[in-house]
């Protein structure tokens, strides 16, 4: 089931608040998602494909900001800010691609959230083998998430369920 929790709430210099809101359901405007990879400085896809890859995937966890005016009378809006994808066997394997997070929202742990939420999700599923391509300037991110570099100096890396076991130890 998809779930959509709130992540944080905080209210803006003028009044307002903002709402930074994870989901698992994937209802993502491809028009949104272009803006977004644009603002990250990804080269551009045809929306077509952007479409055929998000319908084809296992799973699309978001976040959005959602900012209600201080005032009765103000339009809430809602703005795509990250999203995560997968895709999977449906059994045993799910491979996480397309990470993003507005460079806006970087550096507030908004990132590693989302990519807790994406394989506590896998992991509900009983979904344990999980593997990602990062690139070398982000290896340090899913390190510390618990992700080990493949051992043969492919791209890939692989989530193993025990690493959470004794990451649970030493803290």
């Amino acid at each position: 089931l998809p779930e959509e929790l709130v992540l944080l709430e905080r209210t803006l210099a003028d009044g307002s608040t903002e709402q930074i809101i994870f989901s698992s359901a994937g209802d993502v405007n491809v028009y949104d998602l272009q803006a977004l990879c644009d603002k990250v400085g990804w080269p551009r896809r045809p929306l077509t494909k952007i479409a055929a890859s998000l319908r084809n995937s296992y799973l699309v966890a978001t976040l959005h900001s959602v900012t209600m005016p201080s005032k009765a009378e103000g339009e809430e809006r809602k703005q795509l800010i990250g999203m995560a994808r997968a895709t999977s066997d449906h059994a045993f394997n799910a491979t996480i691609w397309d990470v993003l997070v507005d460079p806006s929202y970087q550096g507030q742990g908004l990132g590693k959230a989302l990519m807790e939420k994406v394989i506590r999700t896998l992991l509900q599923r009983d979904i344990s083998n999980i593997t990602l391509f990062a690139d070398n300037k982000v290896v340090d991110f899913y390190k510390n998430l618990g992700f080990e570099a493949d051992p043969q100096g492919i791209k890939g890396m692989f989530w193993y369920p025990r690493f959470l076991e004794h990451h649970h130890h030493h803290h």
